[in-house]
Order: structure tokens, then C-alpha cells, then sequence
């Protein structure tokens, strides 16, 4: 059972008080890593992520007028905005993330109220962990309940989406927002991020998921995840010619490709090809977790990270050392790159017992590779987005 560190909500409440002369509420919602299913979210296919019990904490209380008034512990930052000119926000950071989310729940109709909010996140930023989807479902929580409201958790996911996309500007997919709000201990989550149909899948008894931060992040990153959707959305429209049924690569099977890949100019087939033969990866990966074939798991996360490498183009060179150490280790069921890639982490499946050697060794071999130091996490599936009582 997945239990955070009791003394951070009592942390957060003497804080909060400290910093507003209140007491505040609590809330929190985990990040996520993603097994497999890289890339697939926006184009309408399937994923397999797991919360972690790394978090975004937001305590809160009420106002008497129509302000947010927004600390980040992290930046030492405090903002102040009117809930009513929230629309006009321009500026970029952090505190657009929960300004996203109360312009979302606005504009989906919520009459929200003003509050004091302090938030606290312990995912790393920019490691692909989804620190954003953290802070802005714990968020979400807290502003509904601070004004005396609810959500199902599915619209909820979703509006903090459209608060990313629209208000942010990052144009993601539902898998993190969704993960956040409904993670399970134990379990990583099958998700059809189409039609939102999901169902919990056991992670193998006694095996941590072992996070590694190559410690880079390149300036790429954002345009090139951009241009990896217009690539595949370049790729549905040159396949509609012959293929007028599909809305998404979702739609399409390997068969439907390779018969038409004279349609398409080589890197958008490669972008294709990856997304395509990766659904299908998500359903084998989901099959082989509910049947505990784990050799099967390992050749599924690595054909997984061969195709983000050479057909998709997103890993990089510390990215690949890190898997291929990692795959050579004893106890290690699976490793691949993690997240939207040029840098950030790998995920790795790993029998308790042999944490500590893994560790070890990964440590050593990439600063002798690379020069940097990686940071290793080892992480539990965690629960989803809460409301957290203060002792």
C-alpha cells in the first residue's frame, strides 16, 4: 500500500499558517511515469502509465473576495491575481499552470471563489515526470472544493488539459492529467486515450519502478514535440486518400502502412511506424503485466525504446546509455526512455533485491560515459489525486 510522507501535509499546514495566518485545507496529486505507450497519447491511441508517490501538495483556504493568491515554495514566487481578469494572464512560468486551471473551470461554468493557495511539489521539474499535470489537478481539487463544488474525476482530468493546451499553450494529450486522477497503488493503468476507457493492471510483485534522470534536458525538446505531431498528423492526411475511414493513426494497422507507404515521404512513415507498432506494443505490454510474463515485458519495453531511437527520433545519446547499461543488469524486467524525450529519464522494472547493485552500477557507468551524475529514483505505483487530512 502506497503511504507519502506523513509529516509533509503537517509540514505544508504550519507553513501555510505561518504564511496567511489561516488554517488550510490540503490536497495533493502524484506524477506519473509512463511504461510504454510513448508518443501515442495525441494521436488518439493507448498508454500504460503508473502515479508515483512524487507529488504536487496545494494547501488552501477561503477569501472573502474574488482573489487567488498563488506561493510556490519551489520558486519562493507569490502572485495575485482577480479571478475575473484571470483571462488577460500573459505572463509565462509557473503560476500559469494554476491560473490555466481556474480559467478552465471558469469557462467550463464553475463560479469559483477566491482562496489563498501554497503549493509544494516534490516531482522533479523537467525530468518527464509530469510535474505540470500534478500541480494542476491538485489544483483543480482545491479550487472546486474551496468553492464548494465537485467534478468527476474524467471531466476533471480534462479540463486540466484543456488548461495546459489552451491557457499554457503545450498542446499534450489526456494521459498525464488522467493518470494523476485516477492512479492506483500497485497497479499501472491501461488507458484507450480515445474513447477513455481505462482498467487497472498489477505491476509484478516485489519489483520497484526505478526512475534514472540523465541530468540533461536539450533546447529542442518543446519544438520538436510539436513537429513530431504535425508529422503525424501529416501522415493521417496523406493516408486519408486511400484510407478515408481513419481520424487518427490510431486507425491505422501495420498492413494499412506498409501497403500505402508509397504515400508517404520517409521521416513521416518513420513517425508513423512507430506510433503504429507501438499501440500495438501497449496492448501485447498489458497482456503480458495481467499474465506476469515478464521476458515478454523486457523485449516489449525494449522494441519500445528501439523505435522512439531510430524511427521517431526523440531519444538521445544519454537517454540510450542509460538503457543499455540499465538492460544488461541483473533483476531488470524492462528499460526504456521515459516521457517526451531529448533528455529527461528512463523507467526500469526491478526486482527489489537487486536495487541497491542496479544503482550502483548505472551511477558508475554513465559518469564514465557521460561525465554527469544521474539521479536514481525508486518509486512505488501510487494512488491518484486526494484530499489529505492534517494530524
Amino acid at each position: 500500500m502506497f503511504l507519502f510522507n506523513v509529516q509533509i501535509p503537517s509540514q505544508i499546514a504550519a507553513a501555510f499558517h505561518h504564511r496567511f495566518g489561516i488554517r488550510a485545507r490540503i490536497y495533493r496529486a502524484p506524477g506519473r511515469v509512463n511504461l510504454i505507450g510513448e508518443h501515442t497519447d495525441y494521436n488518439q491511441g493507448f498508454v500504460l502509465p503508473a502515479a508515483i508517490n512524487l507529488s504536487c501538495w496545494v494547501g488552501i483556504a477561503l477569501r472573502g473576495d474574488r482573489k487567488l493568491v498563488i506561493y510556490t515554495e519551489n520558486f519562493d514566487k507569490q502572485v495575485e491575481v482577480e479571478l475575473d481578469a484571470i483571462g488577460s494572464w500573459s505572463s509565462k512560468g509557473w503560476a500559469s499552470y494554476p491560473l490555466g486551471v481556474a480559467w478552465s473551470l471558469g469557462q467550463a461554468g464553475q463560479r469559483l471563489r477566491g482562496g489563498n493557495l501554497y503549493i509544494r511539489g516534490d516531482v522533479p521539474l523537467g525530468a518527464g515526470l509530469s510535474s505540470s499535470a500534478a500541480i494542476e489537478v491538485a489544483t483543480a481539487m482545491a479550487l472546486l472544493e474551496n468553492s464548494g463544488s465537485s467534478m468527476e474525476r474524467k471531466e476533471l482530468a480534462l479540463l486540466c488539459q484543456c488548461a495546459e493546451n489552451e491557457f499554457v499553450g503545450a498542446r499534450c494529450g489526456i494521459m498525464d492529467q488522467f493518470i494523476a486522477c485516477h492512479g492506483q497503488s500497485g497497479h499501472a493503468m491501461f488507458l484507450d486515450c480515445r474513447s477513455l476507457e481505462w482498467r487497472a493492471i498489477p505491476l509484478p510483485k516485489n519489483t520497484a519502478l526505478v526512475v534514472c534522470n540523465s541530468m540533461v534536458k536539450h533546447d529542442l525538446a518543446a519544438n520538436e514535440y510539436n513537429a513530431r505531431r504535425a508529422e503525424c498528423e501529416e501522415g493521417v492526411q496523406k493516408l486519408k486518400s486511400v484510407l478515408p475511414a481513419i481520424h487518427s493513426l490510431r486507425d491505422v494497422t501495420i498492413a494499412d502502412l506498409e501497403q500505402h507507404r508509397n504515400l508517404l515521404p520517409e521521416t513521416i512513415y518513420r513517425r508513423c511506424r512507430h506510433v503504429v507498432t507501438e499501440n500495438a506494443r501497449v496492448l501485447q505490454a498489458s497482456a503480458a503485466f495481467e499474465k506476469g510474463e515478464t521476458a515478454a515485458i523486457f523485449e516489449f519495453m525494449a522494441a519500445s525504446h528501439a523505435s522512439l531511437r531510430d524511427d521517431y527520433e526523440v531519444s538521445c545519446r544519454e537517454l540510450d546509455i542509460l538503457v543499455e547499461v540499465a538492460s544488461s543488469q541483473q533483476g531488470v524486467l524492462g528499460a526504456r526512455m521515459t516521457g517526451g524525450g531529448f533528455g529527461g529519464c528512463t523507467v526500469n522494472l526491478v526486482e527489489k533485491g537487486f536495487v541497491e547493485s542496479f544503482e550502483s552500477a548505472l551511477k558508475k557507468e554513465y559518469l564514465k560515459r557521460t561525465g554527469l551524475h544521474a539521479e536514481i529514483y525508486c518509486l512505488e505505483a501510487a494512488q491518484g489525486a486526494e484530499a489529505v487530512a492534517v494530524e
